[in-house]
């Protein structure tokens, strides 16, 4: 994750300004969130001495935090790119090529897709705050796995999606 940061920098300079910086405290916050998550695992497991519920809380913040930065780049990427697909055309040619076009409405689909995920992810991270915070501590079990379920299943259908079926084509 770090050598990813790093190479993200702040971002590529045609990128949108919004996106860039979405990104950056996206990162930022993914950076806090491992080490964190490792201290109160290292509490848990009584290799450190620290009050373990304190750090769980914390990395689960950074956890919601890098949600929330999520789904807001992916709806501002949404709505950018259907404002560009149905910008009014001025001229026949300056259409876009319908192999772009079909790929803004791939990059569309896979934003949506991600939104989704990330508000799956995100209700479980509220699940797992400590009680009092929005809906911490009220979702039964079933529906805990089901929402990472669908997380799970919709980011693996991300990922073929993105590989083009390499993967099931590969011998």
């Amino acid at each position: 994750m770090f050598i990813y940061t790093k190479q993200y920098g702040l971002g590529p300079e045609e990128e949108d300004s919004f996106v860039r910086c979405v990104s950056v405290l996206g990162n930022v916050a993914d950076q806090l969130y491992y080490p964190c998550e490792h201290i109160a695992w290292a509490a848990d497991a009584n290799i450190l001495c620290v009050d373990s519920a304190r750090w769980w809380t914390l990395s689960t913040a950074f956890w919601g935090l890098s949600l929330l930065l999520g789904i807001a780049r992916s709806l501002w990427l949404v709505l950018t790119l259907r404002r560009r697909l149905r910008s009014p055309v001025v001229a026949f040619t300056s259409r876009l090529p319908r192999s772009k076009r079909r790929a803004m409405e791939a990059q569309v689909r896979s934003e949506v897709l991600a939104v989704l995920s990330n508000l799956a992810d995100l209700a479980n991270a509220v699940h797992w705050l400590p009680r009092g915070v929005l809906w911490a501590g009220r979702f039964p079990p079933w529906l805990v796995g089901l929402l990472g379920t669908v997380s799970s299943l919709l980011s693996v259908y991300q990922a073929v999606q993105a590989g083009g079926g390499e993967a099931a084509t590969t011998p």
